[in-house]
């Protein structure tokens, strides 16, 4: 598969597999469970299966694969516990820098992710006819990152906002929607975060995206649990 990403030229080999293999798993291509084969990777990157071999690593540091001796490596396979436990970090991560947002972002600032947040919303309406359409689903999804990762920036908090990046909560909320498409949300459910953070009250910014964070948690993990009792498959 020819990758969708650009690359810097100064991206080692290991770089480039990474972001690519990173990006199938968030188009749905890669789905929990699939078998990941070193070999085939590298035939399609045209790569040796070194650099392939890095690139896993470091997603398997991340949590997007894991690898079972003599059952090769799969995207990985998430328990309930586990996603819930992702959600609890994202929500303290997320509440705290809404606070912040409330208390330091810029008219302007808070005007952008207004607008963000009502795209971000047509967007996702847009998306429940669009199942079968993954590149439009693919931006869908980018967008809604964007969204929350300006949050984190306006807050103000360099160190919040690399936690919030290095502890990969947001791209694990993309993992599992792309794994369970058919969740719909409700009406305005951005543009009323939005507002929330909009009031300069940093309780009430708090409590919206505490809100909005647990929004249909369990019947996303509900979702989700079938894909736990997938046997392994060897991809090597």
């Amino acid at each position: 598969m020819a990758s969708r990403v650009s690359h810097n030229s100064k991206d080692s080999l290991g770089d480039r597999a990474y972001l690519v293999i990173r990006e199938q798993i968030l188009r749905g291509e890669l789905s929990i469970g699939s078998p990941v084969s070193r070999r085939q990777l590298a035939e399609s990157l045209k790569m040796s299966i070194l650099p392939v071999g890095e690139a896993l690593q470091r997603l398997e540091r991340e949590g997007f694969v894991e690898t079972r001796h003599r059952a090769g490596t799969r995207v990985r396979v998430f328990t309930a516990d586990e996603i819930r436990d992702q959600y609890t970090l994202r929500e303290a991560l997320e509440s705290q820098a809404a606070r912040l947002v409330a208390e330091r972002a810029s008219l302007q600032q808070l005007h952008e992710l207004t607008r963000m947040a009502e795209q971000v919303d047509v967007l996702f309406k847009r998306s429940v006819q669009s199942q079968g359409d993954s590149e439009f689903l693919f931006n869908v999804h980018n967008q809604h990152f964007q969204f929350h990762m300006r949050i984190a920036e306006y807050g103000m908090s360099k160190a919040l906002r690399d936690e919030i990046e290095t502890k990969q909560v947001l791209m694990f909320n993309w993992f599992y929607m792309v794994a369970a498409p058919d969740r719909v949300l409700p009406p305005h459910f951005h543009a009323d975060l939005s507002a929330a953070l909009s009031t300069r009250n940093p309780e009430k910014a708090d409590r919206a995206m505490r809100r909005h964070v647990r929004h249909g948690l369990e019947e996303l993990v509900a979702s989700l649990r079938p894909l736990a009792n997938r046997k392994w498959r060897s991809g090597r």
